[in-house]
């Protein structure tokens, strides 16, 4: 069941030049990350978000302090929008002490639950079942001080609705009208795959049609289109009218992890998708509409690059988790735990 995406902008100015800053903050830490990973200064994988700045933005823009996300391993984004401070997200990628899960988390596990990051699953899909009962525990909350639900959102790639818990997660969240919004980050590729070589369809909004589900498909690379879809939804699930599938169809503009080669993909395709990168694109968008002029859109960029900086050379100063912490935050206290 598709539904219409509003064709003008559904923000103010400030809220547009909010969405930049996002946007811009992203995306300079996205390319100082990918940097430290090839140069092995940071010892992790690491999987670039280069194209999802807008999607990932949007739900930040569009959501409260007071909703939950879940994300997958590519979460950088995701964590930057939903307001997790830089500087601890960029620790936790360096196992430094400071980081959002005292460096014992790594990349792959993000978790900050004070700012409503509650999950990163490296599991492809693993994140969907958990929002699912997010979901079910804000309906049985009941409405927030603020008046309506809690939303939840869950990100995942295209890949993950080949995966059964996506289909389990997309039937219970319908059956019971939950306030999630389930959002898919299609770069189009499912690792080293195309999406044509795994799905039989082109668009993974058509499979909600299975559930009765409303969806919408978007460009991901066009930032106040996907901005005013993310709102929508989320708009809807916190009126109780249940959930939708957001389809944003982006592409992959770095490799899948940031230290592998592109050679697999085609160049005349990368190139295309190059010219419309989100970042410039809205910048763009914004001066030529008179929503912001040059020095404002300089200055966020400005800010992002220095929070940025300020953040890596924290992080590679902290201390990593002292060894005697090894398993504390893990099941229980090991001082009620006799060790064998």
């Amino acid at each position: 069941m598709s539904i219409d995406v509003p064709t003008e902008p559904v923000a103010d100015p400030a809220t547009l030049v909010r969405l930049y800053e996002l946007m811009a903050l992203i995306a300079a830490t996205d390319r100082r990350a990918a940097e430290e990973a090839r140069s092995g200064a940071m010892k992790a994988a690491f999987y670039p978000v280069h194209g999802l700045e807008a999607v990932c933005a949007a739900i930040g823009v569009a959501t409260t302090a007071d909703d939950q996300l879940v994300s997958t391993y590519r979460n950088l984004g995701d964590a930057v929008a939903k307001g997790v401070p830089v500087e601890r997200i960029v620790a936790e990628y360096f196992g430094r002490s400071t980081g959002t899960s005292k460096g014992q988390g790594g990349p792959m596990h993000l978790v900050d639950a004070t700012h409503g990051l509650m999950a990163t699953s490296g599991i492809v899909g693993g994140g969907l079942p958990i929002a699912v009962g997010l979901g079910l525990a804000a309906q049985l909350d009941g409405p927030t001080p603020a008046g309506g639900s809690r939303v939840v959102v869950a990100t995942f790639g295209d890949g993950a609705t080949s995966i059964g818990a996506f289909h389990e997660s997309l039937n219970l969240a319908e059956l019971w009208k939950l306030p999630v919004v389930f959002v898919c980050q299609n770069n189009q590729w499912g690792e080293h795959t195309p999406l044509g070589d795994y799905s039989p369809v082109a668009s993974m909004a058509r499979r909600a049609d299975a559930y009765g589900m409303r969806a919408v498909t978007v460009d991901g690379f066009d930032a106040p289109a996907t901005l005013a879809a993310v709102t929508a939804a989320v708009a809807t699930a916190r009126a109780g009218d249940g959930p939708t599938l957001l389809e944003c169809v982006t592409y992959r503009l770095t490799p899948h992890v940031a230290t592998m080669d592109m050679s697999y993909m085609p160049a005349d395709a990368l190139e295309d998708a190059r010219r419309r990168e989100p970042v410039p694109a809205f910048r763009q968008w914004l001066v030529d509409q008179g929503v912001a002029g040059a020095g404002v859109l300089d200055a966020a960029d400005a800010v992002a690059e220095s929070a940025v900086a300020e953040a890596f050379t924290a992080a590679a100063a902290a201390p990593p988790p002292p060894p005697d912490t090894l398993f504390d935050d893990v099941f229980a206290d090991r001082g009620m735990v006799p060790v064998r």
